[in-house]
């Protein structure tokens, strides 16, 4: 008898145990993922388009709003009359920081322009003397005349050495803060 019972409790716990899998199964089925549109009969699967959506964000993101032509030179944080302090931001820059996260484009150079640019804005320029890959820097200081752009070295001597002053054309990929 007690040999029935042991038996029979055991085949209730299998049987528990293999429906519990079973509804463990089903509930994690790909139909999550899916959404159903009856009033056309398509299936949409949200993974490729929230791939779709970050593709057309980054896109977007890199994709020029505006193209000029001006001089880009360098400056370095240690100049003679430099406070450390940019002019659009809080941002100290005395100790030789170059690199200012930006929410939208991650980890960006900075530079200092004109009004004509506002604060906030992001231009992408090539400058082989610092990377084989395109710049993508923040204006975030003033101090230069027109469509020039003045870029932010770690030191005077690194701006001389590696900026020096290049003709150049830049795109704008943001203006400003705001867009």
């Amino acid at each position: 008898m007690i040999k029935r019972k042991r038996n029979f409790c055991l085949t209730i716990q299998l049987v528990l145990l293999v429906l519990f899998i079973f509804l463990a199964k089903v509930s994690t089925n790909k139909e999550m993922s899916t959404v159903s549109n009856n009033a056309s009969n398509r299936i949409i699967n949200l993974s490729t388009m929230a791939l779709k959506l970050e593709e057309d964000l980054k896109n977007n993101l890199y994709s020029a709003k505006d193209t000029f032509t001006g001089d880009i030179t360098g400056y370095g944080a240690n100049c003679p009359l430099c406070s450390g302090n940019l002019a659009c931001s809080k941002y100290y820059v005395k100790d030789g920081t170059t690199i200012y996260p930006d929410v939208q484009y991650g980890n960006v150079r900075i530079v200092a322009s004109s009004s004509n640019l506002p604060c906030g804005s992001i231009v992408r320029f090539e400058l082989n003397s610092i990377s084989s890959e395109p710049i993508v820097a923040i204006v975030l200081d003033r101090g230069v005349l027109g469509n020039d752009l003045d870029l932010l070295m770690a030191s005077e001597s690194d701006a001389v050495k590696y900026v020096g002053r290049k003709t150049k054309s830049y795109d704008v990929l943001r203006f400003g803060w705001n867009e």
